[in-house]
């Protein structure tokens, strides 16, 4: 997998060669292990293997002094001393490249709930990595959005029921879930690998031992998926891809807040839900790791949706509401996000992975009883669902299964079920699918343009405003970036 893929994160190694040097590095007895070549490049130089880290004076020294400059900037204007401590943390991890200094830095940023302000900056997700290990670097700025926030908080402080009431095995369930906290928040800034396209949802920290014993911060990134929603309407995408007028009334009617929910439960509670058995190593599931946990969160939205427990809550209006969320989701999974995969290509991203294996999976787990089916009208294929409850059901039983893959740490389990619904491709839907999206004219992947923000200052240089202004396209600023902001080589060793 190392020497087939096209990340940068090693040189001259192959994938036995990192899995032993990392496994050797592991206290099986560890009950909170740092998260092991996050922040590094493991090369071979004459021979020997050795981690190249990225911090001051190491790997993208030149860089990371600069986020280094502008976290001491912020250290002096932070809004609490909670929020202060987050920021002399992060800049320690910058200088020590140690993961201690990480993981303790995590924990005081879980524990800052006070702040309206906010931010994740470090390397963060590791879906870059064939081996799931080595993070990519990304920094977001937001503010709290405190209307829509209320809608995460009821989740959130509902989460033990939500535990308690999940299809997966009792032995895998948390006995008491610990520091769920939610968040509607606004975008100001994306940097790094959230620009310019961006997650609508965080969840972390990432520590599987962090998340148990202090808890995660979720966010659902509310003008982003704003954004998104405005430039889904009108565009003619659902006339062409879905079924009939019934389907696209249910859609028009609640997809919008449906897919917010299940965003947010996605967020608020499935990554934080269950929990790894006692000695299980938290990379037991190496390649397929991401896209295992990315499944999991995803089923644990999309069972949910359709519980009572959401209109009793005030959270959905209607009974039927969950209905939008599951024809859009399979008909993405199924067939729409095929557009964003070149002819002859797998599926190759571990969200894309995700979707793919969860619609393949209740689609052939249906068959017989026609709960899903791809049907031919007018020479163009269609999803069809013909027994929603039946769908939340099979939801709920790959749920299971895959959080007893996770809780247990079963490698084969989860090569099993990845390879054989989530990678493959059927040519002839790929290229009807393809077809048709071409006439629509509308990009497979969205991306966002940053505000360009600017101080106002008196004559005494006292900072009096800043100006927000919407002024340039992207290549105007990438351009602007490039000229500003480019202070590695173009060589880094």
């Amino acid at each position: 997998l190392v020497l087939t893929s096209a990340c940068n994160y090693y040189d001259g190694v192959t994938q036995k060669e990192a899995e032993s040097f990392y496994n050797e590095m592991k206290d099986p007895n560890d009950e909170t292990p740092v998260s092991y070549g996050l922040n590094s490049r493991l090369v071979k130089e004459n021979g020997k293997l050795q981690e190249k880290t990225w911090k001051v004076g190491g790997l993208y020294t030149q860089a990371i002094e600069k986020i280094v400059y502008w976290l001491k900037k912020a250290e002096g204007v932070a809004e609490n001393e909670a929020q202060k401590a987050v920021i002399t943390k992060l800049i320690q991890f910058y200088e020590t490249g140690n993961l201690k200094d990480f993981d303790e830095y995590a924990i005081l940023w879980v524990k800052d709930l006070d702040s309206r302000i906010d931010f994740v900056n470090g390397f963060t997700e590791s879906y870059g990595d064939p081996l799931g290990m080595k993070a990519s670097w990304e920094s977001l700025v937001n503010f709290k959005d405190l209307e829509s926030t209320h809608r995460t908080e009821i989740i959130s402080s509902n989460a033990q029921w939500f535990e308690d009431h999940s299809p997966v095995d009792k032995s895998f369930k948390k006995e008491k879930v610990k520091g769920v906290s939610a968040k509607v928040i606004t975008a100001a800034i994306l940097a790094g690998d959230l620009y310019p396209a961006t997650a609508i949802g965080i969840n972390l920290p990432n520590a599987n031992w962090i998340r148990a014993h202090h808890g995660s911060k979720s966010v659902t990134i509310g003008n982003i998926t704003d954004a998104y929603n405005k430039a889904a309407h009108g565009n003619g995408f659902n006339e062409e891809f879905v079924y009939s007028d019934a389907e696209i009334q249910l859609i028009d009617a609640y997809s919008d807040l449906t897919d917010e929910l299940h965003t947010d439960l996605h967020e608020c509670l499935g990554h934080g839900s269950g929990k790894l058995l006692p000695g299980v190593d938290p990379d037991a599931l190496k390649a397929y790791g991401s896209t295992i946990e990315e499944a999991r969160a995803d089923l644990f939205g999309l069972y949910y949706v359709a519980d009572p427990k959401l209109v009793e809550l005030g959270l959905l209006s209607s009974p039927d509401a969950y209905k939008a969320q599951y024809y859009t989701y399979l008909m993405n999974g199924l067939m729409t996000q095929l557009v964003r995969i070149e002819p002859g290509n797998t599926v190759e991203e571990a969200h894309m992975r995700n979707r793919q294996l969860i619609a393949r999976w209740v689609f052939e787990q249906g068959a017989a009883d026609k709960v899903v089916e791809l049907v031919k009208k007018d020479g163009k294929t269609y999803v069809v669902i013909n027994d929603y409850q039946k769908v939340r059901e099979l939801f709920g039983e790959l749920l299971a299964e895959i959080q007893r893959i996770k809780s247990t740490g079963d490698f084969e389990g989860a090569r099993s079920l990845v390879e054989n619904y989530a990678v493959k491709v059927d040519p002839a839907l790929h290229a009807e699918v393809l077809e048709r999206y071409k006439k629509l004219n509308l990009a497979p992947y969205k991306g966002f343009v940053n505000p360009k923000y600017e101080l106002m200052t008196d004559e005494n240089g006292n900072v009096t405003d800043v100006t927000v202004s919407y002024d340039e396209g992207y290549v105007e600023q990438m351009m602007r970036y490039s000229t500003d902001y480019s202070p590695l080589p173009s060589i880094n060793n």
